[in-house]
C-alpha cells in the first residue's frame, strides 16, 4: 500500500469498517463513542479534523499535525522519516528538491490535507493552505 493509502486508511477507515456495523461504543480505531469514528454514515464526509484531534487528545506525545506531515504521520502510526517523506513525495509528484525537506515538508502537509478532502474528507479551509 502507498503512503498515502495508509494515510488515507488511518483517518477514514477501510471499506470493510464502513460496510461493518459498529457496535454500541466501539468505532472502527479502537475508540469509544465518545471518540470521532474513523468512518461516516455511506455519503457523509469524514470530518478529518475530529478524528485527528481525538487521536492526538489520546496520545502521550504532543503532536503539531496541523501544520506539521512529521507529527501527522506519528500521530497516525506511520513511518516519519525523511526516506518516508521522501517517497510520499513520489507519490504525490512533488517537483521541487528533495533535499530542502522544510519546503518538501511544508509541500506535502497540504497535498495530503487537500487530497484527503478530494477524496470524502471534511477539512477545514486553514487546513489545506
Amino acid at each position: 500500500m502507498s503512503i498515502f493509502g495508509k494515510i488515507m486508511s488511518a483517518i477514514m477507515g477501510t471499506a470493510a469498517h464502513a460496510e461493518a456495523p459498529a457496535t454500541p461504543g466501539s468505532s472502527p480505531i479502537g475508540g469509544s463513542a465518545a471518540t470521532p469514528s474513523a468512518t461516516a454514515p455511506a455519503g457523509q464526509p469524514v470530518d478529518v479534523e475530529a478524528v485527528l484531534s481525538g487521536l492526538a487528545a489520546k496520545s502521550a506525545e504532543p503532536l503539531e499535525w496541523r501544520r506539521s506531515i512529521v507529527d501527522l504521520m506519528k500521530l497516525l502510526g506511520l513511518d516519519s522519516s525523511l526516506a518516508a517523506r521522501k517517497e510520499l513525495a513520489q507519490e504525490l509528484h512533488y517537483l521541487g528538491d528533495t533535499g530542502d525537506s522544510a519546503a518538501m515538508n511544508t509541500w506535502l502537509h497540504a497535498q495530503v490535507m487537500a487530497k484527503l478532502a478530494a477524496n470524502g474528507g471534511k477539512v477545514p479551509a486553514d487546513l489545506k493552505d
